[in-house]
């Protein structure tokens, strides 16, 4: 499941980096075959993951690459919350991943 803010900022990101959705392929398959990789996320009253995923439109692994924020809402289900280059934006808030997660179930 995406939410309304992980589609809209993938679209504005599939302007700029053409190879996007190839790129994060491999951690939707990762998904698919139920595993749950990446870092949790600290300070948020969800289960909520960041993983790293490289950048093939800027050549430098995946410290330069994107993030993906996603919640663990079953061990069946997840919901990708919101994905960002970091050439962009550096980090994003706990609050910000909160209100993400408000918008989406209200």
């Amino acid at each position: 499941m995406k939410t309304p803010c992980f589609k809209r900022r993938l679209k504005q990101l599939n302007k700029r980096y053409r190879q996007i959705k190839q790129d994060i392929q491999p951690i939707l398959n990762e998904f698919k075959n139920g595993n749950f990789i990446g870092d949790q996320i600290t300070g948020v009253n969800a289960t909520v993951f960041k993983v790293r995923a490289k950048n093939s439109d800027i050549p430098t692994g995946k410290s330069g690459g994107y993030r993906l924020i996603y919640q663990l809402i079953s061990p069946t289900s997840i919901l990708l919350l919101v994905i960002y280059a970091k050439s962009d934006q550096t980090n994003i808030s706990t609050e910000e991943i909160e209100t993400i997660i408000k918008q989406t179930f209200n």
